[in-house]
Parts: C-alpha cells; structure tokens; sequence
C-alpha cells in the first residue's frame, strides 16, 4: 500500500524509529504521564494539546487535528513527500531504503543529483574569479555569507566552459542533457548557462535539480531557468524553501515573492522565512508547500496590473488549502517597487509594517468582485453571487467557508439558497453522523484495535458476519484479519501500511479516540464493543424474517435460535473476561 516501497521495510522502519526522539529534536516535549506533551508546532496556542504516543508511535493535537507516524510529521513538519520522509528516517537507522523492480526509480537519477551539485560546485568556485559578478552582487546589497548560504555562482561566458568541467568521457553529455545544462545548436552542444548569476534550486531535501541564471548583460533574457526535467518540475517546487526549513523547522508564517534576488535580498535583511515561485503562477501544489511550512502565508507581489493577476491566481491555488487555522494574506507594493528595492531604501522595520498591514484574502476575494459590479444595482449583486461562488466551493468546509458564505450573503443582500447556505448548529455542537463520531459498537470496536492491535486476540471467530451488510463491517472484518496477522504492530505502523487504502482516513479519525488507558479495561471494552457489533447482527436478521404467524417450521426454528443466541449474548455482554 505504500507505493514503491515495500510495506516490509516501512513496517521495520517504524519498528527501528522512535517516534518521541524524532519529534524531540525539532519540538520540545515534557513528560505528561505516559504520554509526552507540547505546544503544537502546526498552529499556535499558549496550552499544550500536542502529544506523543510511545506505545502507540502516534502524535495527535486535540486542537488542530494534525497526527500521524513519525513519517507522516516529517512530511507535515518539513514538508517532505512520502518517500523523501521514509529515506530521511532510514539514513537516521542506518537502514537503504529497497525499491521494487517494476517500479524502481531510474538508477540514472541518481547521475542527475551528481551533475548538477557538481554544476553548482563549479559555478560557486567561479564566483570570486569573476569582478563583474562580485560587483553586480555587491551593488544589490549582497554580502558573500548570503552568497554562500544561497549557494550563488557564476556561469562564465564561455560556450563549452562547464562540459570542459566535468569532462567528455563516455554517457557525459547525455547526463548533461537530461539534466537541463545543455543547449543544442545546429547540430552541437554548448552550455545552456553563460555569462550569468546563477542561483541554485534545491529540493525540499537540499539537493541541487535545476537553477535560475540572471544575465549580466543585455543579451539574452535577463532571468533564464532550467527546463524541466525527471526531476525539476517547477510547479511542485519553491525557490529558498529547503533554507528557510533549515533555519526555522515548522515558520510562523512564510512570504512568498516573484523573483530570486527579492529572496536573496530579503534574507540579508534577516527575513529568511522568504520563498518565490519559479517563473510561473501560484499552482496547487506549490500552495500544499506553503500550508506545509506556515500557517499564515504572504504573498507580496507588485502593484501593477501584471501583481494582481498574479495574486488571484495564487487565491485561486490557496483556497482549497484553507481549513482551520490557516490564513493567507496579500501585500502589494508600491509601484515602481519590488521587495529588493523596497527593502534596500526604507529597511527592515518599514517592511515588516507593510506585511503586518498585509489584505486578509477575503477582502481581497471580495473587493475584486465588487470593485467592478454595480453593487447597488440588483443585476450587480446577483453577477456577484454568480462570480463568486465558484471559489467559495472550492473551500474546505468549515468555520471559515460558512463565514465567507454569510459575507456574500451580506454583500448580495440576498438569503443563499438552503443547500448553499452555511448548517446551522445544533446546540452549539455539529451533529454526530456529519462529524462522524457517534460511538457505536462498530466504530468502537474499531477504535480499540487501531489504538492496540494486539486486542485482536479478543476478538474470536468472525465466521457468523458471512453476508452481514452492517455499515463498515467490511472495513471491520479485513482489520481483524490484518491485525490477525500482524498483532504486535503499532498504531503509526498500521495507519502506514493502510495509507493507500479507502478506510484509512475513518481509522486516522478513529485512531484520536480518548479511550480507557489499563490494558484489562481495554480488552474488556473492546469485546464488549464486538459483542455489541454481533447483537446488531443478530437484531437485523430477527428483523428480517417474517412475522411469526407467516413462518414455516424452518424460519421458526432459525427465530429460535436467533433469539437464544441474542439472550447468550446480552449475559455475555454483561460478563467479565474469563
């Protein structure tokens, strides 16, 4: 279920890794009984709800909702993928990650990583060799720490200065072709990258896939980039992310901006929570990045027209990220300024106001709309339904969605109609079957085996649910059978293992259940819980047959049984465990 990697190895990985030391060395955590505690690194509070499960391998926050293994807070915390997070805790255990055969990535990716950080290494060496390069960085404001902690370079402008680098030997070319070095021109190769400042492009592991070069002269584009490639996407990836984690972990808040140097610069400021997109607009994936690193974003683009299109583009990506506890927010510069220049002149302080003053995205939302629509008109306020709405069902649904829906409300001068309109609570609370957290005897019992899998021992003989069609017996049935197989595996290690599957989003929910902390008491509700799944059973096919004046002898018979079984089980119920 765990896509290239084998499910054995991320079952001996969680094995091996201790989620508490993991977590430890990026959050602080106090001891709270069993369990550990801390404020929780994914939204701010003054009162810790954030703990960590040793025996289960699970962290849950009872305010936010994050959870997961110790894989799935790398992810959440350093914003990794899936696999990046697995290799991360397996160079920690000391542990190679395998990979399938069929599906193996290439071993020739692994000659792309090299070709390109031996690029960068050459190009960093160039740097100091080249007075017009030092110059231009000098002039921007840029000291040779920033440089460095950035990596930045210089492509000399030469045609074959970097292939004479790394040399012509057999397969070279090819490598440095298939990772976005090389040009071709009437039948040869030349270096794609002359004459330029180069800024490397990291992964959210550090490694170097692409670069950004900025001319010194006027005599080609002023920015050019890397083309995509296996291994550079530039929709899925943020310039200065990988450093920005570096130095802060999970960031209170992140700034996005539009161009290399604007990183750069603002890094010499101090502002390094700064990251830009890569010559394109805001995509979906690149809005995923940003909710990964912060809470809060900024997007600071310009003034212009060109800065607000490129800002509603970034709204539209951002809104299907919103849930609670984030926010996102839009500064827009003066015009004639970009945050380089703006920095430079009025410093950090006058800066760090204008962020504070940032617009909140629903005025922003808003206020596009109804800047161009007659909003005392009764066709204006209806376009403005019309032109809104769309975007607001692309927000996850919640507090900040019903908001957004009772402020159209009010600017429309108009009641949404019922299906569109924010629920109403019920006493103050949302109703069970929407939250999913009525506490029957399924999801109970489901519940303790997800939190202790070794319970399944408890569970006895489920061959009597064969054509059962109670809601999630399914469900039910193959984790009795899973945990069967696997009883001393943890909770993280489960939840793992079942990342791909259907259910496996109901066990997460299920797996926050507060539930009795003894193992006797544990086991006792658990079978309690599956005596309770097999009464309901038991219920329904008594419900089924029909009524007894209309039985035959063999119906008869079988209503009979049912019941003694219903009464057997009832006595069960209310027994200890032997």
């Amino acid at each position: 279920m765990s896509g290239r990697i084998p499910e054995s190895f991320v079952e001996e990985l969680l094995a091996r890794t201790d989620i508490v030391e993991v977590i430890e060395r990026r959050v602080e955590l106090k001891r709270a009984g069993a369990e550990f505690k801390a404020c929780c690194p994914f939204h701010e509070e003054k009162t810790p709800s954030f703990t960590v499960s040793p025996r289960k391998q699970f962290y849950h926050c009872f305010g936010c909702g994050a959870h997961g293994s110790a894989i799935g807070f790398l992810m959440q915390f350093e914003g990794l993928e899936f696999p990046d997070a697995v290799e991360e805790l397996a160079r920690n255990a000391g542990l190679e990650v395998p990979r399938s055969k069929s599906r193996s990535q290439p071993r020739a990716q692994a000659g792309l990583y090299e070709v390109l950080e031996r690029a960068a290494e050459f190009f960093s060496a160039q740097l100091p060799t080249h007075a017009g390069a030092v110059e231009y960085l000098k002039s921007r404001g840029l000291s040779g720490e920033i440089c460095r902690d950035f990596r930045i370079g210089y492509a000399p402008d030469s045609w074959h200065a970097l292939q004479e680098h790394l040399g012509r030997e057999a397969g070279m070319p090819t490598l440095m072709q298939r990772a976005g070095l090389l040009s071709e021109g009437k039948g040869k190769s030349y270096d794609k990258f002359r004459n330029r400042i180069m800024f490397p492009i990291q992964d959210r592991r550090g490694r170097v896939i692409a670069f950004g070069g900025r001319a010194l002269q006027d005599d080609g584009p002023k920015y050019l980039n890397s083309p995509e490639t296996e291994i550079f996407h530039k929709g899925r990836e943020l310039y200065g992310l990988y450093l920005a984690r570096q130095r802060a972990g999970r960031l209170a808040s992140i700034i996005v901006v539009e161009g290399y140097t604007d990183v750069v610069a603002l890094a010499q400021f101090g502002l390094r929570h700064v990251v830009a997109t890569l010559g394109t607009a805001t995509t979906l994936q690149q809005a995923e990045l940003l909710f990964r690193a912060a809470d809060t974003v900024v997007y600071c683009f310009d003034g212009d027209e060109a800065g607000r299109k490129a800002a509603w583009r970034a709204l539209e990506a951002t809104l299907p990220q919103l849930r609670e506890g984030r926010q996102a927010r839009f500064l827009f510069l003066p015009e004639g300024e970009d945050p380089d220049s703006l920095i430079r002149r009025q410093g950090r302080e006058a800066f760090e106001e204008l962020l504070e003053d940032a617009q909140p995205l629903s005025e922003f939302l808003f206020e596009h709309f109804t800047e161009q629509l007659d909003m005392q008109s009764i066709d204006g306020r209806a376009r403005l339904v019309e032109l809104a709405m769309p975007l607001l069902d692309a927000l996850p649904a919640g507090v900040f969605r019903n908001m957004m829906l009772e402020r159209l409300e009010s600017l429309a001068q108009h009641r949404l109609p019922s299906q569109r309109r924010p629920p109403a609570p019920a006493g103050g609370r949302a109703p069970a079957e929407r939250s999913g957290s009525a506490r029957t005897p399924m999801r109970l019992a489901m519940a303790h085996l997800v939190q202790n899998p070794g319970l399944v021992e408890y569970a006895g003989t489920l061959d009597e649910f064969a054509g059962c069609d109670l809601p999630g017996v399914d469900l039910f049935l193959e984790l009795v059978e899973f945990c069967g197989q696997r009883p001393n595996i943890t909770t993280a290690q489960l939840l793992e293992l079942w990342r791909d599957h259907p259910g496996q989003k109901h066990l997460r929910k299920l797996a926050m259940w507060q539930l009795p902390g003894a193992p006797e008491q544990q086991a006792l509700e658990f079978r309690d819980a599956v005596t309770g799944v097999r009464l309901q059973w038991v219920a329904q096919q008594l419900a089924s047959l029909p009524r007894i004046v209309e039985q035959s002898n063999e119906e008869r018979d079988r209503f009979r049984d049912l019941q003694q079984r219903q009464q057997d089980l009832k006595k069960d119920l209310r027994g200890a465990l032997d």
